[in-house]
């Protein structure tokens, strides 16, 4: 152990955003929170694993920069260089350091390098020289490039979709750090790429296919020489050369293992190429589906609008279909800030009766009219006191209001949240801190696709996932990828080699 005037000194920064490439909403420097260094063990993501892991009698800890914007379109050019260059500043000004840890989320596209997590990692190794180690953590959702691989001594990502183990990842990536720099291990780590989209639909790791695929992973952690193991489901929505699966094995001084054993869980991804066609109903069968389910409620998801994969949280489709169809019991919750300013000056049991939803320049549906009454407003900000996807406690969707929407019976009420900030619906609690029982309603729509099943799987009868447009489209084809590396598109029945 170290004393206080020779304990190795280790950095940790993080720059986080998920970066839809195909959303006309760009996410600027603003868009991006920025944590107090003094908080940053409390909550459950990756950087509390890592700053809970070190031992301050061991190590000189120095906390730098973490900053996270909700997913959007892709990162402005002036934001990408004002935020790299806080990080680099802040890891140098924390004087000569001994190893750094670096939490980035894998799928960060900015407008000069689509690959913007692997230009960080490379700006970042370039301020350290070669000698330096630098362990990386990355999201389940990470488009990773070989070259990241190669400027870095150890990848960690998720091996849970739902993400529920953020903290334990962040954790194995500094216990990792601090073998290298005890000289207990020498990590060196090899990358496979199946050529193909897993699609977003298929990444639940809970179920079948990639469940058995993610167990093997975690049973491979525990095999001696074995450090790290992830096999990452990649992120559809951004057209990157390297979009599209992962495998990343990390060992301890054995380079030949590493490549095995990327190869062996890559093929097992490639095997069942098969099993993930898409079949799905569109918005009009979803609503229809969940009229008339046995048992309620049904939550539809609608993967054509998933916040957390960067949308705006403001497409109609579903929602217009449920008023078509008269349906009764539901709940959906849209991003609209003047809808929010009406119901304010409406005041509670006011009268409601605008166009809602369909405004923002990502949208891809129109704005439908609802009428209805102003049954309570919002301050917006709620607690998830649970492990939930991405290990966030601490909730803000802006100033809200609930309408109580025509259609609506005493017992049957028709429900629509309108929020003034995006918030991807990964706590119940979105609809719980509005007074709404999730449990007595008959339908509730969740702008998602994985992220919120931990939150709605305990409160739903049933989950269907619903096929709707929007820069969030589950099928690729809705999209027009032009620099993603030749073969990879979709799942064919050709059989090309793993490489």
């Amino acid at each position: 152990m170290g004393t206080p005037q020779n304990r190795p000194r280790i950095a940790i920064a993080s720059l986080m955003h998920e970066s839809n490439s195909f959303s006309a909403e760009k996410t600027a420097l603003a868009d991006f929170e920025f944590f107090d260094p003094a908080g940053w063990e409390k909550g459950n993501g990756e950087v509390a694993g890592m700053v809970s892991e070190l031992d301050p009698e061991e190590f000189d800890v120095r906390r730098t920069i973490f900053a996270s914007a909700t997913p959007k379109g892709p990162v402005t050019a002036t934001a990408y260089e004002e935020l790299t260059s806080r990080l680099l500043e802040a890891v140098r000004a924390s004087g000569p350091v001994d190893g750094v840890l670096l939490a980035l989320h894998g799928a960060m596209f900015s407008e000069l390098y689509p690959q913007a997590d692997e230009e960080t990692v490379r700006r970042v190794r370039r301020l350290l020289g070669p000698g330096v180690p630098l362990v990386v953590a990355h999201d389940f959702h990470a488009n990773i490039s070989p070259l990241t691989v190669e400027l870095c001594d150890a990848l960690v990502a998720y091996q849970q979709n739902p993400h529920l183990d953020t903290k334990q990842r962040g954790a194995r990536a500094a216990r990792i750090l601090m073998r290298t720099l005890r000289g207990q291990a020498r990590p060196v780590q090899a990358i496979v790429k199946p050529p193909l989209v897993w699609n977003i639909v298929f990444q639940n790791t809970n179920v079948d296919p990639l469940l058995s695929i993610t167990q093997a992973s975690m049973k491979l952690e525990t095999q001696p020489g074995i450090l790290a193991a992830s096999v990452l489901g990649g992120y559809q929505y951004a057209d990157t050369e390297f979009m599209g699966p992962s495998v990343v094995v990390v060992t301890d001084n054995d380079l030949p293992r590493a490549q095995a054993e990327a190869r062996e869980l890559a093929g097992r991804m490639w095997d069942l190429r098969e099993q993930i066609e898409l079949r799905l109903p569109d918005a009009d069968k979803a609503v229809q589906l969940a009229m008339n389910a046995p048992k309620h409620p049904v939550a539809l998801f609608e993967l054509g609008d998933n916040i957390g994969g960067g949308s705006a949280g403001d497409e109609t489709f579903i929602l217009e279909r449920l008023l078509q169809r008269k349906a009764r019991g539901w709940v959906v919750v849209i991003f609209d800030p003047a809808a929010v300013e009406a119901a304010k000056q409406a005041g509670i049991d006011g009268a409601f009766d605008r166009p809602v939803g369909g405004a923002t320049a990502a949208s891809a549906s129109r704005p439908v009219q609802v009428k209805g009454i102003v049954r309570s407003l919002h301050h917006g900000r709620y607690v998830e006191t649970e492990v939930r996807h991405g290990g966030s406690r601490y909730w803000v969707m802006g100033h809200s209001a609930v309408i109580e929407a025509v259609g609506s019976t005493a017992d049957e009420l028709n429900l629509l949240v309108v929020t003034s900030e995006r918030s991807s619906p990964n706590s119940i609690h979105q609809l719980v801190s509005c007074g709404i029982y999730p449990e007595r309603q008959k339908i509730l729509v969740a702008k998602g696709a994985v992220a919120p099943r931990a939150a709605y799987q305990p409160v739903a009868a049933e989950i269907v996932t619903v096929d709707t447009p929007g820069c969030t489209a589950v099928n690729p084809a809705h999209f027009t990828y032009t620099r993603v590396r030749p073969g990879v598109l979709g799942v064919t029945s050709e059989d090309r080699p793993i490489r």
